[in-house]
């Protein structure tokens, strides 16, 4: 059974570094609460881009893939790879896709990764004004990678959720995270081996993410939908 979820509900989903697991935690979104994805800024096309190989791991119709405002052939970092292809990434053409439900956005690599010499990621995140839920390693390094990026989000004035830990399960990170932070470890999510789409099924209904995450968009919302945009 799919968990409740604000009907139209739109969150981005960053990493503390690249390679933390981004696009398996967006499928895992995706799949639970039958979103919508959207990754803008794709750099490296080898097999097709994370947004094929999300489509492919869910079996997604495309309607349910919007395509990237950017396709940059080379793995690098988005300001270096569209320099390469000739390309001037313009914030403009970040502007939110319209789509009906939920909507998950994975952006390309860590927050502080530039999309041109003069545009950090970071700045769009704060014109969009999304809830970002962080996904960092399980172990060893996460503690600092974690605490800087919450401290960049919250700096900027940009809503956090929490964090999903991806890899092997730590005994302590999780606890000393929440007790630095002050906010929830909202899943942990180990090493699936082959991944598939249902080893995630099996996955979110065991974490209960899905109504973890529910809970916290809607205690983000209220005080948006009263105070207006920060």
């Amino acid at each position: 059974m799919t968990p409740s979820v604000i009907p139209a509900a739109r969150l981005v989903v960053c990493g503390t570094d690249t390679d933390v697991g981004k696009t398996v935690v967006s499928a895992w979104l995706v799949q639970g609460f039958g979103a919508h994805y959207w990754k803008p800024v794709q750099s490296g096309l080898e097999g097709g881009g994370d947004s094929q190989r999300l489509q492919q791991l869910l079996e997604l119709p495309p309607q349910r893939v919007i395509p990237e405002a950017y396709r940059l052939s080379q793995p690098v970092s988005p300001h270096w790879a569209a320099e390469q292809d000739g390309v001037t990434i313009d914030p403009a053409r970040l502007a939110l896709p319209e789509c009906p439900g939920p909507l998950v956005i994975e952006t390309a690599g860590g927050l502080l990764v530039p999309l041109r010499r003069d545009w950090l990621q970071i700045e769009q995140l704060q014109r969009w004004q999304l809830p970002v839920l962080l996904v960092g390693r399980s172990g060893l390094g996460t503690l600092n990678h974690c605490l800087l990026s919450v401290d960049a989000l919250r700096r900027r004035g940009i809503p956090v959720l929490g964090l999903v830990l991806n890899g092997p399960p730590h005994p302590d990170n999780p606890r000393t995270l929440e007790q630095l932070t002050g906010l929830p470890v909202l899943a942990e999510l180990p090493p699936l081996a082959p991944l598939s789409a249902t080893l995630l099924q099996q996955h979110w209904q065991h974490s209960q993410l899905g109504a973890r995450l529910s809970q916290r968009l809607v205690a983000l919302a209220q005080p948006l939908n009263r105070n207006g945009p920060q």
